[in-house]
């Protein structure tokens, strides 16, 4: 699928020790954002930070928390974003869901960079 232009961001933000079905619930989240042919998706564990509970969740060696906040984010057309929505709802209790409007720049098929993504091709 091609995407460009204007788009929509999904960011959920949960903890890193929250599941679903003794799975990471980071992980069922982004694949069924997969299976639903959504454009993109990435995970990105935070460092640091806090959330309802106002608990400051660190990975500072002396204050060391097990559940750092997670952010999974999503990417594609605003229809089909809104249309995975239902989903969330069935898997989050208790968490963070923003969406933005977003303008994508894709980048495909270039060459001369030297990474070996572009070997791959």
């Amino acid at each position: 699928m091609k995407l460009a232009g204007a788009a929509l961001r999904l960011t959920v933000f949960v903890g890193d020790t929250d599941t679903w079905h003794h799975k990471p619930l980071y992980h069922e989240i982004v694949h069924r954002a997969h299976a639903a042919g959504l454009a993109g998706a990435s995970v990105f564990r935070g460092v640091e930070g806090y959330g309802a509970s106002n608990h400051i969740h660190t990975t500072r060696i002396l204050s060391l928390s097990e559940d750092l906040p997670v952010a999974i984010v999503i990417v594609d057309a605003a229809e089909r974003i809104r249309a995975f929505l239902p989903q969330l709802d069935e898997l989050i209790s208790e968490g963070l869901v923003i969406l933005d409007e977003v303008e994508v720049i894709r980048y495909v098929g270039r060459t001369g960079s030297g990474s070996t993504r572009d070997a791959e091709r």
